[in-house]
């Protein structure tokens, strides 16, 4: 009897499981595309979200979150050593800066940008004649480019689909842009932003540690997609000097 009821239940189960998907799938995918960063963990709670994932679905969320997180960090370390750029954003401290960047609903788009987003607000950053927060349109450009990278969503279900050659070339547009960050100097031959500090005593290569952490997880999760749908990435080799940025949708 008890074995009746239990393959009952796990039949009734398997019947409801698509219809769930069906109800939930797309307020669950309007919400995840409506989001600037992603979301925190839900920890061990139950959410109906959990019913209409995979666990590449997961992965994928994971290494999303793992990005922004390192990005976040980044952001922290450029305002720390260029102060000026935050001024220019009239933010009361680094923290409310973060906030505006990483916290509100802005899909990346940023007014004193005029709509400027992914590479295009990359090149603005490292503009010499650019008056702006070359902070916000260096960190807004890198994570708009990511985030069109994974389609402009924070959340994944099981329709979703992340394709490989543009979180590969993701990764790369990172390496182009922190080769930007690092070798950019105005007409007198100042950085026009400060990173790592290569002088001194102490070497600080903190910046090129948490940019090390986003290229690779854009390049683990770009494998993992292209073993899922069985598709090949193409390679590119180019010099940083003279790279030009790739497409990533």
């Amino acid at each position: 009897m008890r074995q009746s009821t239990r393959n009952t239940l796990t039949t009734t189960a398997a019947l409801w499981k698509p219809l769930v998907l069906l109800l939930f799938l797309p307020a669950l995918a309007a919400c995840a595309t409506h989001r600037t960063a992603p979301p925190k963990p839900a920890g061990t709670l139950f959410h109906p979200s959990q019913l209409v994932k995979t666990d590449l679905d997961r992965v994928a969320e994971a290494h999303q979150r793992e990005i922004f997180m390192n990005l976040r960090l980044l952001t922290e370390k450029l305002y720390r050593r260029n102060p000026r750029e935050l001024k220019k954003s009239g933010q009361a401290n680094i923290e409310a800066g973060l906030r505006r960047i990483f916290e509100r609903r802005h899909q990346w788009r940023f007014a004193e940008l005029k709509g400027a987003r992914g590479t295009q607000a990359i090149h603005l950053a490292f503009r010499e004649d650019y008056s702006g927060d070359r902070v916000l349109a260096f960190v807004a450009g890198l994570g708009s480019m990511i985030q069109t990278a994974f389609n402009d969503k924070t959340e994944f279900f099981v329709l979703d689909d992340l394709e490989p050659q543009g979180l590969y070339n993701a990764a790369r547009n990172v390496e182009i842009a922190v080769w930007k960050l690092s070798n950019t100097h105005d007409a007198q031959g100042e950085p026009l932003l400060l990173s790592n500090e290569a002088s001194g005593p102490v070497r600080n290569l903190s910046f090129e540690r948490e940019f090390g952490k986003v290229i690779g997880s854009l390049d683990v999760l770009s494998k993992i997609m292209a073993e899922k749908n069985n598709r090949t990435v193409i390679k590119v080799i180019q010099s940083l000097a003279t790279a030009v940025f790739l497409p990533v949708r």
